[in-house]
This record gives structure tokens, C-alpha cells and sequence, in this order.
């Protein structure tokens, strides 16, 4: 039997040792989930709701249980996979309730006829999620998949297999037998499963991988919901509130050690005032520290992995040598574990790969512009990606202006992002979209029937 490690990252030591779901494995939980589907999507709606709002109950209840994993798994700190388990747990009512809005039938009278519209399961999905909200994001694809009717396989990320089997569980156990399939692996094992019989691939992760995944579900036109990463500007004009904007730009540039597909990644100050905003920077930059997700008062954990440390360290790098003035952290820290701290960097060039590439660690990374509001959309839109920005400015007016023509599919003015629309990515950041009625519907396909009037 195969098997790959579930590593600690901080610590760099082995939590337990995880069986890969063979070929046949995943071949064989398709089939079981094919033939189960039917039957599933055959439940009325308010018993299939009914039984995902059992699950979200129990998710509550072993909250602090799954907390722990969580932060073992990837290291985020306690009190921050707390939140995000009760949150799911609590959120779980609204999104249930939005998925009842999504397939309820729509009658459209005619002239002597009548038709109505009908949203039904596209039959098995294929749910891949990452590590880094391995509740939160999981439960965005498993939830509208089960609640509209389809089956699904679930395969978490091999950084968070243990979270991800304990939710297979909790959800699970309110399920018909075979309605929701686990498989663990790597990306081969996710390969298989999209290349598989599956309907859709509701897939969180990165823009290469989903960019594969689009390129093999091709073959069979199998329907995508892809949200993929980012490269998200924090525009700061000279009236700004520097330093509402500075403690912005710093926390959502370092939380959960930058990887947050919607991190801030980019930041552009104006010349006026950019002395001023870098100080602030670098002041409350001071205030962040990784340290065990275990401590008491953590600000972030470690990154997830070796390999992702330098990745981080090798953009850091090349942005200093591209001209970059390091302000703070900008290597690697001794000892166990895979900590990277928190990096402050200002007069990044465009050059610099850190510039175009998403950082996905704790980085602030700041450049100088003119002022303007042309350029400050130049510069927002000068990407393939197109997931979050955020403009802060002392006059609304402008700020909408800005946010109307920055290409991005959540624009916060004057504070951070809202999910309170569908979660959406523009150009390369994704493709489809999640959440809310219009995200949940994109788990179905609408059914005409018109009826022809005597």
C-alpha cells in the first residue's frame, strides 16, 4: 500500500502516515456515488436540507476537536480555526436557505402556454479543496453539491487529510450510503478523479492546477466551478486615512501567514504621502511574529510546507535583487518547522516576479505611484489575475470610480472585501463562481417544460 506523510509544519514532524486511494479505489467511489445519485437527488428538498443542518449541528458540537486538527494539519492559529469551524457550523442555516431559493421552481406564463423552470442535480462532483481553509472551503463545494442533489467525491488537500476525513464523516453520517466518497492523495490522485466518470469538478486551488483540470475536463464538456488565486491590489490615495489603510494592508497581507488566495499582494501608495504610509507599514508590521498556532495570542502559523517556504523566500529574493528595499524579516528563521516571518519590502519593481506572481506567504509588499486615478487602475489591472483590490480614499466619489474599473470580482473602498455576493474571479482567477443563490445554482441545470393551454 502507497502512503504519503501528514506533516506537522510546525515542526517538520510526521502526524500520521495516510493510504492513497489506488486507481481502482477511485474508480470504484465513483461508481458508488453514481449509483447512489439518483436515489439522493430523488429526496425532497427540505429532507436533504434537513439533513445537512444535522451535519452542521454536529460540526459545532466537535468544533474544538476539529480546531485542533486543523491547526496541527496546516498551523493557523487556535483561536483563528476556531472561528472558522463555528462559523461554517454557523453560516451552515443561511447557505441551506439560499440553496432552497436556488432550486425552487419558476413558472413563466405564455400566451396559451405554460412552462416552468426546474433546476435539477448534475449527478457526481468531483470536490477538490485546499489546506488553507480546510473547513471553510470544503464545506463551499460539499454543501450546494449534496443540497441540490448530486453526489459527490471529496478529495481534501494531502496537507489537511485527517480535517478533511473527520468532515467526510460528520457529513457523511446524515447521507444515504454512497452519496459522499472520500479519496486521498496527491495530484495525481486528484488527476484521476477529474479524468473519472464525474459530472463537475468543483475545484479551490491554484491557477496551474486549474488550469489542468479545465484542459482534461475538456474531453468530456464536464461543467467547472473553479476559484483559483490572486494577485490583489491595495490602492492608497494621498487622502487617504493612512493609517486605517496601513493596518489594512498589513493584516491582510500577513493573516494566516499570506495564504489567503485574496491576501492583499500588491500595495500602490501615492508619492504625496508614501514617507509616511511606509512608516506606518513597517510600525505595525513589527506587531506580527509566526510562532506555533498552539501559543497563546499567535498572529500567524507556519507555512505549510518546505517547499512553499521557498518558493516565498526565493520571490523575496529576487525582488531585492530586482531593486526592492527590505524594511523587515526576509529569510527563513532557524529551527523546526517551516516559519517564514513577516517580510516588509518597499520600491518593489514591476520586474521583480514578486510583482506578477502570487506570493501566497507573509509578505508586504509596497511600490510608489503618481497619484492618478488612471494610474491607479493601470496598476491594479496589470495582471492575468482578477480575484479582490481594495481602494482607500477620502473621496467616495473617486473610490467608486477606481473600484468600477479595476477588472476584479470583489472591490472593497475604504475597507476590506465582503462576501456578501457570489465569490467570483475575473481572467485568470476562476471560472464560475461560488456562494449565494446565483453560486449554488451553478451545481444544476435548469429543465424547461412548457405546456401547451386547450
Amino acid at each position: 500500500m502507497t502512503e504519503f506523510a501528514d506533516i506537522d509544519p510546525a515542526t517538520g514532524g510526521t502526524i500520521s502516515m495516510i493510504p492513497v486511494s489506488s486507481a481502482e479505489e477511485i474508480d470504484a467511489a465513483v461508481r458508488a456515488a453514481r449509483l447512489a445519485q439518483p436515489r439522493w437527488a430523488a429526496v425532497p428538498i427540505e429532507a436533504r436540507i434537513d439533513a445537512l443542518a444535522a451535519a452542521a449541528e454536529r460540526l459545532g458540537e466537535r468544533a474544538e476537536e476539529i480546531a485542533d486538527l486543523v491547526t496541527r494539519e496546516m498551523g493557523k492559529p487556535r483561536a483563528e480555526a476556531l472561528a472558522e469551524v463555528r462559523g461554517r457550523a454557523r453560516g451552515m442555516a443561511s447557505t441551506l436557505e439560499e440553496v432552497r431559493t436556488a432550486v425552487a421552481e419558476e413558472r413563466v406564463p405564455g400566451d396559451g402556454v405554460d412552462s416552468v423552470i426546474r433546476r435539477e442535480a448534475l449527478g457526481v462532483v468531483a470536490a477538490i479543496t485546499p489546506w488553507n481553509f480546510p473547513v471553510g472551503m470544503p464545506m463551499s463545494i460539499l454543501v450546494p453539491a449534496l443540497a441540490t442533489g448530486n453526489a459527490v467525491v471529496f478529495k481534501p488537500s494531502e496537507h489537511v487529510p485527517l480535517t478533511g476525513a473527520v468532515l467526510a464523516e460528520i457529513v457523511g453520517t446524515f447521507l444515504p450510503d454512497g452519496v459522499l466518497q472520500v479519496v486521498q492523495g496527491l495530484g495525481d490522485v486528484g488527476a484521476r478523479l477529474v479524468a473519472a466518470d464525474v459530472d463537475m469538478i468543483g475545484f479551490v486551488g491554484s491557477r496551474e492546477t486549474g488550469m489542468r483540470i479545465m484542459g482534461s475536463a475538456a474531453a468530456g464538456l464536464k461543467r467547472l466551478v473553479l476559484e483559483l488565486g490572486g494577485k490583489d491590489p491595495l490602492v492608497v490615495f494621498a487622502d487617504a486615512d493612512l493609517e486605517a489603510a496601513a493596518e489594512s494592508a498589513v493584516r491582510h497581507s500577513l493573516r494566516n501567514a499570506g495564504q489567503v488566495c485574496c491576501s492583499v499582494e500588491r500595495i500602490y501608495v501615492a508619492d504625496a504621502v508614501a514617507e509616511e504610509f511606509e512608516r506606518l507599514v513597517v510600525d505595525k508590521a513589527r506587531g506580527w511574529a509566526p510562532s506555533s498556532g498552539f501559543s497563546e495570542g499567535a498572529k500567524f502559523g507556519p507555512i505549510v510546507s518546505g517547499p512553499q517556504r521557498d518558493k516565498i523566500h526565493a520571490l523575496v529574493q529576487d525582488a531585492v535583487s530586482a531593486g526592492a528595499r527590505l524594511m523587515a524579516g526576509g529569510a527563513p528563521l532557524d529551527g523546526d518547522g517551516f516559519f517564514y516571518p513577516a517580510t516588509v519590502l518597499m520600491d518593489v519593481p514591476a520586474s521583480a516576479r514578486l510583482s506578477s506572481e502570487e506570493t501566497f506567504g507573509p509578505v508586504v509588499s509596497v511600490s510608489r505611484f503618481d497619484g492618478s486615478e488612471a494610474e491607479a487602475v493601470r496598476l491594479a489591472n496589470s495582471t492575468p489575475f482578477g480575484l479582490g483590490a481594495n481602494v482607500w480614499t477620502g473621496d467616495l466619489e473617486r473610490g467608486m470610480r477606481v473600484a468600477s474599473g479595476i477588472r476584479s470580482g470583489q472591490v472593497g473602498v475604504n475597507r476590506y472585501l465582503s462576501a456578501a455576493g457570489p465569490w467570483v474571479g475575473h481572467g485568470q482567477s476562476g471560472f464560475g463562481f461560488i456562494g449565494t443563490v446565483e453560486g449554488h445554482r451553478q451545481f444544476t441545470v435548469p429543465k424547461t417544460i412548457s405546456v401547451q393551454r386547450s
